[in-house]
């Protein structure tokens, strides 16, 4: 299953571009969604010359579907075609991932419905750490 955004499918060239993005998985039969985040690259390492050196590589985030455990039940159960992955906005570190995942679950409210799979949410972010957030990407 791919990620949408702004109502067209994304290649992974584009979803690269940016380190992290804020998303929306709706599960089609009951309707229910749950926000969460997800980096577009870890941490690796490989070897040069005898060291050890840190390098990006791609996340899981093509086989992602959230970390809350209903949903992954349900998407184990129901299977991915039964689910819509779509991106809500693309930022430029963690901490701006953070951020807007925290503000866009509490603009829905997603802990005071039962259409939501969020059961917690939290987010420790420093204001310098966000840096110059884009209005628009």
């Amino acid at each position: 299953m791919s990620w949408n955004y702004q109502g067209r499918e994304l290649t992974e060239d584009e979803i690269l571009k940016y380190p992290a993005f804020v998303y929306l998985i709706t599960n089609k039969i009951t309707g229910r969604k749950y926000i969460g985040k997800k980096l577009t690259t870890r941490t690796g390492y490989k070897t040069v010359n005898g060291k050890r050196k840190k390098i990006r590589l791609p996340s899981d985030y093509m086989v992602y579907y959230g970390s809350n455990e209903e949903l992954k039940g349900d998407v184990k159960q129901l299977g991915s075609e039964n689910f819509e992955r779509e991106i809500l906005r693309f930022c430029n570190n963690k901490s701006e991932a953070t951020y807007y995942e925290l503000k866009y679950q509490i603009l829905h409210e997603v802990l005071e419905s039962d259409n939501y799979y969020n059961s917690w949410i939290m987010a420790r972010v420093r204001k310098s750490n966000l840096g110059k957030i884009n209005e628009v990407i």
